[in-house]
């Protein structure tokens, strides 16, 4: 079948008759039926009968439509694409990042780097890993920012940060234990755990580290993103593991926070297309980051540093 043919199909199927597909094609009745009737030639089959003045598919046509189906979604990437592709890609800066990125890391970040390019404009969203790594192959992105390695071939991958998952607890949550403090694994027995959703990055990771503990933690919530499990710690939920920019968010006055022992890494991510070399405009940005992820994670490593008690 060619384009036209599927065109017209998806027109009868949605109108129901050929008159009401040429309107919607904003073509003649003749032009429809001649489409139709090339490509049930070519087919060898028919795809409608007349049944009480409709056109009903037949068993042929329907199984078609699943294959029909996927064609049409395609093309509709393939439009997406082409529209991106007419855009000036100097006029604005798209910057993707995971929920938590996002609202630990680019508040700040943006306005240093608009103040270094007043005359520029930036479109900021959050989207999971898998759905940054689309918007950037259809070029609805220019970055994307994660705690996952996507390993997509037609990405560049760029390391900002590299750091360690960090214990948010409630204030006084650990009887005699200061924030900052290392916290071994086992101190997580059977207490109340904020559980990562299996679509995070560094929940396997996690669990891992997790499964050797006895009794294991009570896992009665789980979360998708950082920024609700500290929502949630706040609440008196629990305890979260978390990343440390999204710690660092919390409020020091209800929460306390503690590095793991031993410690589970963490690596913040900057994902661009691998056929492009980034513009000035956006290498300064990852520039900023850098600097940016780098001060709020040396936060966190003095801050356990500090809480050490001297030999």
């Amino acid at each position: 079948m060619r384009l036209r043919h599927i065109e017209v199909f998806q027109a009868i199927r949605q109108s129901g008759s050929v008159s009401g597909a040429a309107q919607l094609l904003h073509v003649s009745q003749p032009a429809v039926t001649k489409v139709l009737q090339h490509a049930e030639q070519q087919l060898g089959f028919p795809l409608f009968l007349r049944v009480r003045g409709k056109l009903q598919a037949t068993p042929e046509a329907i199984e078609l439509e699943r294959e029909i189906a996927k064609v049409s979604e395609s093309l509709q990437s393939v439009r997406r694409l082409a529209q991106n592709l007419r855009r000036n890609p100097g006029r604005m800066l798209r910057v993707g990042a995971t929920p938590a990125l996002a609202l630990s890391l680019l508040p700040q970040l943006m306005t240093s780097w608009l103040t270094r390019y007043p005359q520029s404009s930036c479109e900021l969203s959050t989207h999971h890993t898998r759905e940054l790594v689309q918007g950037l192959m259809m070029r609805e992105l220019d970055v994307g920012l994660t705690l996952k390695q996507p390993g997509h071939p037609g990405l560049a991958v760029r390391t900002i940060a590299s750091g360690a998952l960090v214990a948010l607890a409630p204030d006084g949550f650990w009887a005699g234990s200061a924030a900052g403090t290392p916290l071994a694994l086992e101190e997580l027995a059977d207490a109340p755990l904020v559980g990562l959703s299996t679509d995070d990055p560094l929940s396997a990771l996690l669990e891992h580290h997790l499964a050797v503990v006895e009794p294991p933690p009570r896992i009665r919530i789980a979360v998708q993103t950082y920024p609700l499990a500290r929502a949630l710690v706040e609440a008196g939920a629990g305890v979260a593991i978390v990343d440390p920019f999204t710690a660092l968010g919390a409020d020091p006055a209800t929460t306390m926070i503690r590095p793991l022992a031993p410690a589970l890494p963490m690596t913040l991510y900057a994902l661009t297309r691998a056929d492009e070399t980034p513009a000035h405009a956006l290498s300064t940005l990852l520039e900023l980051l850098a600097a940016r992820a780098g001060e709020l994670v040396a936060r966190v490593i003095d801050a356990g540093n500090q809480a050490k008690p001297c030999g």
